[in-house]
């Protein structure tokens, strides 16, 4: 019997999840011609998509900073079926409570993630994200564009009929620090040679990125403690003076005369503390005396 090892890689936990619907691009006639092209390009500020017009050519560009699927809007119950020739047949409402009939072709829905190292057999299957709806074009955002405060180690932006959707893949992480096994150096915006040096047939490696400049930790609260003074909220001893002129700066006698009381209450104390220290000898030497 043979028996399958699974291959250890840091990777092997990587899942997909679609992002919100808030955060798709809805609305967009992607391109209907069949070429080889991917119809969708991205960076980290903005998205292009090739989009339907007559002649053909026309393209929008939309911006990231941007602030999922029924076949029927309505929120009354749809009826499927498939057909014969492989498509789905669906009946359904339109948010006006319209009777809306559709017509659709699953294709392909699945994305595969792979990892691809320098030993044999070099390319190593990981996991699939799979949807409802098939894509029409896929983008891929540059690492230097993810988010690595959460452990993305990459964002697809998937076509569909009418809109475009970011697939964010991430690799589950306990650790709130940043981790460096996912975010090896990566290319920058930088170019490495200017327009004429590559002309001229000059060729150079890129230059390289760190991707912990960008790393944000998480928020801790901070734990204060606050110790108040019981003397702020006592309330004045003594019938409440009213707002008059008894309000006004001490006079020189009355503060010579305060001083002074407080003089003969500390003498005071100083003396009942001798007394006190006194009475507790002599209860000493009497207990002794009784041993």
């Amino acid at each position: 019997m043979s028996r399958r090892v699974v291959r250890q890689s840091k990777f092997r936990h990587v899942f997909g999840q679609a992002a919100k619907a808030d955060q798709a691009y809805e609305d967009i006639r992607v391109s209907k011609v069949t070429w080889d092209s991917s119809f969708c390009a991205v960076n980290p500020k903005f998205l292009a998509i090739i989009v339907e017009a007559g002649g053909g050519g026309a393209f929008i560009v939309l911006p990231l900073a941007k602030e999922r699927f029924a076949a029927h809007e309505g929120m009354r119950p749809m009826r499927a079926v498939f057909t014969r020739q492989g498509h789905i047949f669906t009946t359904g409402f339109t948010r006006m409570s319209q009777r809306e009939l559709g017509l659709w072709d699953p294709g392909d829905s699945s994305i595969r993630y792979f990892e691809i190292t320098d030993e044999p057999p070099f390319v190593h299957y990981l996991n699939t994200f799979s949807s409802k709806e098939p894509q029409r074009g896929m983008g891929f955002m540059p690492k230097r564009g993810l988010d690595v405060s959460k452990c993305e180690i990459a964002r697809f932006y998937k076509l569909h009929e009418r809109k475009c959707e970011p697939i964010i893949m991430t690799v589950p992480r306990k650790s709130d620090l940043f981790q460096d096994d996912l975010y090896p150096d990566t290319p920058g915006p930088e170019p490495a040679l200017e327009a004429d040096e590559w002309l001229s047939g000059q060729d150079a490696e890129p230059v390289l990125i760190s991707l912990r400049d960008g790393y944000v930790p998480p928020k801790h609260r901070e734990l204060r403690v606050t110790k108040r003074n019981i003397l702020d909220v006592r309330p004045p001893s003594g019938p409440r003076r009213s707002q008059s002129a008894s309000d006004a700066p001490l006079s020189q006698h009355t503060l010579e005369t305060l001083l002074e009381e407080i003089k003969a209450l500390r003498e005071r104390v100083q003396a009942q503390e001798q007394r006190i220290t006194a009475l507790e000898n002599m209860l000493c030497e009497l207990v002794d005396g009784t041993d």
